[in-house]
């Protein structure tokens, strides 16, 4: 990975709902209307508001991504990405990758310059995390080359173990 990218890539530890970012990604189920981990997170620090954008959106399929408001939260925008539910298969990497590309693409669309992502479809949805990383990583790494107008990426892992595999990866890639 170039020098250049691998600055815009930051990986930290810590609640992806205390972020003062453009945007933080929300590893949703596909009715965006709340639920468990990281989802329920968010739409518990956001506020009932962010419920009732959701409500208006009406859902999004697995592998897209949709965009609210964060109201409540330090973050301007809550992009909402449905990753696959983990079955061994290879369309499983090709829709985790899908979440990832279709919310910088919002990224992009909404002239957003920082944002961060939790690690889509490793908790309840069983991704293994090693493989999602490198999903995550590669596919943002790829996307940051051909779209210089976003400053940060980054991943924010909520254990320590998820943490150091993200830096051990991103160390490999220098």
């Amino acid at each position: 990975m170039k020098k250049e990218i691998h600055k815009r890539i930051e990986v930290v530890q810590g609640d992806i709902t205390k972020l003062d970012v453009d945007a933080i990604v929300n590893a949703a189920n596909t009715s965006l209307l709340g639920g468990g981990g990281v989802d329920g997170c968010i739409h518990r620090a956001a506020g009932r508001e962010l419920l009732t954008e959701c409500r208006a959106v009406g859902g999004c399929p697995t592998g897209e991504a949709r965009i609210t408001k964060a109201y409540n939260l330090p973050a301007r925008h809550v992009i909402h990405t449905v990753g696959p539910v983990y079955s061994g298969k290879p369309r499983d990497s090709t829709l985790l990758s899908s979440c990832y590309l279709n919310s910088l693409q919002l990224v992009v669309e909404n002239n957003i310059t920082s944002v961060a992502f939790p690690a889509i479809s490793c908790g309840v949805y069983g991704y293994p995390i090693k493989d999602a990383c490198k999903i995550a990583v590669d596919t943002v790494a790829e996307f940051l080359k051909k779209n210089p107008s976003i400053k940060k990426v980054i991943f924010i892992l909520f254990s320590s173990g998820d943490y150091d595999i993200y830096t051990d990866y991103l160390e490999e890639l220098v």
